[in-house]
């Protein structure tokens, strides 16, 4: 149940956030459904309501009732089409102007789901009701379902206020500072989810595992991104055969069918691996890993720094020339290399009942996120003095944070880099003056030291 639990988790469930028909076909269904008994229920209770209730129903007569309908189902088409160009549009401006992982943000707003959903309902319920109004013929007596067309309106009226509800979230969500804020809402959680070392798990600093020369190789059953592992599953798997796992490739990787992604080993070290447990290891391995054509971030750490770290280049393309964007990227990917800076990227141990170590999943190092934060904008914004005067505050603010000797060694490897780059630049005397004094405060808040500028 834990597994399947997880795998819901993992895939399932992010597959199901990240699409935009789940809501509106559950919503459509519903609106059948409810255009089927609510005439019914009308046949059943319409004579016998209070006056006090019908005041407020619709009183008029088929035809008043067919016209309401019609009205009511062709303006939502209308409505609903607005709706779908507007999001196809908004998608393409993120694509073009942003970057293309930026994508997920829209597919996944609860919003935009939810006013699909509405127009859409109310579109079928409109159509499913209209079917049962009839007129009085010789043979059969004029129907006309109060309660059923009353709801009509009701949602129509509801359909209104959540196309303005949805245009005004349209106007703020294509906001560059609407978009980094989800992404880094989303990769925070991620962090603070993925690296507390809880449930259970061994996350204990500079523990290592070693892999023995004799040690089996599993290899990726798909190509694809890596989106998920499925630890429970992992374990389970390595309990079974009662042999080792090491887990080598990080959530977000690009795996190539055939090629090594784990190794395997008997717990007792005594001799190799036979082929048929290493085989059905495999096996077990197979369905414990879940690829995908994209990166997502249920458990990909590093993705939210490469969606932030699109945006900081594409803003420094001579395209759009936008050093701004670049500069409040970076201070949203300062934010979430301060908090990374604070968290245990030693391997994840997944251990039995009896305390031993069954599996060894990586973890991304800090100096890897680091430089994924950081390389890419410093190359791009090497000509704008701005955009490096943030890269080196970026770099104080992360020193500050750090405690961790190996952070400073890979922060120091940072300062020389951005130094580097600075000397090669035509600056002037005082804008290379200014940025070699932020490197040297770089240095200071390595040593615990913040100087405060006078006013």
């Amino acid at each position: 149940m834990k597994t399947a639990a997880n795998r819901w988790r993992t895939t399932i469930g992010d597959a199901l956030r990240t699409e935009l028909w789940p809501v509106p076909a559950i919503a459509v269904v519903a609106a059948v459904a409810l255009g089927v008994v609510m005439p019914r229920v009308d046949a059943h209770v319409d004579d016998a309501l209070p006056p006090v209730v019908t005041a407020y129903l619709f009183n008029g007569g088929p035809e008043a009732a067919r016209s309401v309908l019609s009205a009511v189902a062709s303006s939502l088409v209308t409505a609903t089409s607005l709706t779908f160009s507007l999001t196809v549009v908004t998608l393409q401006l993120a694509s073009s102007q942003f970057s293309p992982r930026l994508l997920r943000t829209f597919t996944r707003d609860r919003l935009v789901h939810l006013s699909l959903g509405v127009l859409l309902a109310t579109f079928v319920y409109a159509l499913t009701v209209l079917r049962t109004v009839r007129a009085s013929l010789s043979d059969q007596a004029a129907f006309v379902p109060q309660l059923a067309v009353t709801i009509a309106f009701a949602l129509t009226v509801l359909s209104v206020v959540t196309l303005v509800a949805f245009l005004a979230h349209l106007a703020r969500q294509i906001r560059v500072e609407s978009m980094l804020r989800e992404v880094h809402a989303e990769t925070l959680t991620t962090m603070r989810r993925l690296l507390t070392g809880s449930d259970g798990r061994d996350s204990t600093v500079g523990q290592r595992v070693e892999v023995p020369t004799d040690a089996a190789l599993l290899c990726a059953p798909s190509s694809g991104f890596l989106a998920a592992v499925d630890s429970a599953a992992l374990l389970s798997a390595a309990i079974s055969a009662d042999v080792v796992i090491h887990f080598d490739r990080l959530p977000g990787d690009s795996l190539i069918a055939g090629t090594p992604i784990a190794a395997v080993w008997r717990k007792q070290k005594d001799g190799a691996l036979a082929e048929d447990i290493r085989a059905a290891v495999q096996d077990r391995v197979a369905d414990a890993v879940n690829t995908k054509f994209e990166r997502t971030p249920v458990q990909d750490v590093a993705f939210g720094l490469r969606q932030l770290v699109d945006v900081t280049s594409k803003a420094l393309s001579p395209g759009i020339n936008d050093p701004t964007t670049a500069v409040h990227a970076l201070g949203h990917i300062s934010a979430l290399l301060c908090e990374a800076a604070q968290k245990d990227f030693s391997d994840e141990l997944l251990r039995d009942k009896e305390g031993q170590v069954r599996v060894v999943l990586r973890r991304p190092e800090f100096d890897q996120l680091l430089d994924l934060g950081v390389t890419q904008p410093r190359r791009f914004g090497a000509g704008d003095p701005e955009v490096l005067s943030r890269i080196a505050t970026l770099l104080r603010e992360v020193a500050w944070v750090s405690t961790r000797p190996a952070h400073h060694l890979a922060i120091t490897r940072q300062v020389q880099r951005l130094s580097d780059t600075v000397d090669r630049q035509d600056f002037d005397d005082t804008e290379r003056g200014l940025l070699h004094d932020q490197l040297r405060a770089v240095r200071n808040a390595l040593i615990g030291r913040w100087p405060v500028s006078a006013p």
